[in-house]
């Protein structure tokens, strides 16, 4: 993902030990590592909102599917412009500053979505909101790779990501009280205006993260061209990788964004017996995301990647076709399908980073990762048009984006053991 080196040797005593990634950070390392962990988290926390409280919403405003899946997209297709923005603006004003930009932006507009008076206006807020959410992730992750040495940046970016699933975790908790409790015309309010927590994390990157010190070689984008991905031989890299990334994202965001409201209308299970559920999931989510990394270094990129997609696909298809009276079975799939549905996400980044040469590499993964966002985002829409037989037939969708994933791979090469040039 980037050419930074560290200006030090990690001590055999920082090379030793399951944490030993952890430690050769550094003191302000780890402090920039708590920033971006954080930062994920309440970006996860301020997203799941809305699938949480996606029914009271429905019910409040009287939409219809179509109108309630049409809010996810808006949010993923800003979400990918506010990424390529932010990669930009965190090259122009530094890694910490834009960070506080990101969370600031998605915390702003995920508290002002609780006081929409019309769809319109919980739309335009929704949509905005999308920007920082896309944008945390990129100035997250580059702030905490330069940080990280070359031997360890895999993990350590995949620790990033498994804030996801904490976030997820507390948004959870936290709608299980609210909806549980609340009267449903102020209960998704209230659930918005706690995306104010973000304010706090704020406080931390103002007065404790900086970035990293000068001596590590920063990547510059000037040298980044649009089309010099799609010259050199790289188109065929680019459109395939592209077609990846929409696939695995239109996947996980479909069962993202309608897996609550399916468990309560089609499995009808209360507020609190969906929390249960969702739990199991996300403690899979939660170890998806650390092994992944790992497993993809021992398997290699592409088959790490085809076997989850395969497994992913399946077990939506398993999940959504047990038979009514059997959902003890749903908690026991539910762990398998958070594991492989993020440990998918766990190699992204140093795949996608590998697949480019270093004059396009930003640009390379920039474009496709933002893309297939975009195109991903489409995915929870088409729930929407086609629920007339159950939302739990279309999130058949889900399992189509991780079989446009797998199929994408035969076009890729491997690139386990790819030095970054």
């Amino acid at each position: 993902m980037l050419e930074v080196s560290r200006s030090t040797t990690p001590s055999d005593e920082e090379q030793a030990g399951a944490f030993a990634w952890l430690r050769a950070l550094g003191p302000k390392g780890r402090k920039a590592f708590a920033g971006a962990f954080g930062g994920f988290a309440l970006d996860s926390y301020d997203y799941q909102v809305l699938p949480l409280s996606m029914v009271a919403i429905t019910a409040y405003f009287n939409l219809t599917t179509a109108e309630a899946g049409l809010m996810t997209t808006v949010t993923l297709v800003a979400s990918a412009f506010g990424g390529v923005i932010a990669g930009v603006l965190a090259d122009r004003v530094g890694r910490v500053r834009t960070l506080m930009i990101t969370v600031a932006t998605y915390a702003i507009f995920t508290v002002l979505c609780g006081f929409a008076t019309n769809y319109e206006m919980l739309l335009t807020f929704r949509a905005l909101q999308g920007l920082g959410f896309g944008g945390e992730w990129a100035s997250g992750a580059i702030l905490v790779a330069e940080y990280a040495s070359s031997r360890y940046r895999g993990r350590t970016v995949a620790f990033i990501q498994s804030s996801w699933a904490v976030g997820w975790a507390l948004a959870v908790v936290v709608s299980t009280i609210v909806l549980d409790n609340v009267n449903g015309d102020w209960s998704w309010r209230i659930m918005f205006w706690t995306g104010a927590l973000p304010a706090l994390l704020l406080v931390y990157l103002r007065r404790g993260v900086e970035d990293a010190p000068l001596s590590q070689r920063r990547v510059r984008t000037k040298s980044g061209k649009l089309s010099g991905i799609f010259t050199n031989g790289l188109a065929r890299k680019t459109v395939f990788a592209t077609l990846l990334a929409t696939g695995v994202q239109g996947g996980y965001y479909t069962l993202a964004t309608w897996l609550p409201t399916y468990l309560k209308t089609e499995r009808g299970l209360t507020v609190v017996g969906t929390g249960g559920y969702l739990f199991a999931l996300i403690g899979g989510a939660f170890l998806g995301y650390v092994s992944g990394g790992y497993l993809t270094d021992l398997l290699g990129r592409k088959k790490a990647i085809m076997l989850f997609g395969i497994l992913s696909a399946a077990l939506i298809f398993a999940y959504t076709h047990i038979p009514e009276g059997s959902n003890n079975l749903l908690l026991i799939l539910g762990f398998p399908l958070g594991f492989t549905s993020s440990a998918i996400f766990s190699g992204f980044g140093s795949y996608l980073s590998e697949l480019y040469p270093s004059a396009v590499r930003g640009t390379g993964q920039g474009f496709t990762y933002n893309v297939g966002r975009a195109l991903g985002a489409f995915f929870p829409t088409a729930v929407g048009f086609s629920s007339g037989g159950g939302v739990g037939n279309a999130l058949i969708y889900g399992a189509a984006g991780y079989a446009i994933a797998v199929l994408a791979l035969l076009g890729l090469p491997e690139t386990r053991g790819s030095e970054l040039t």
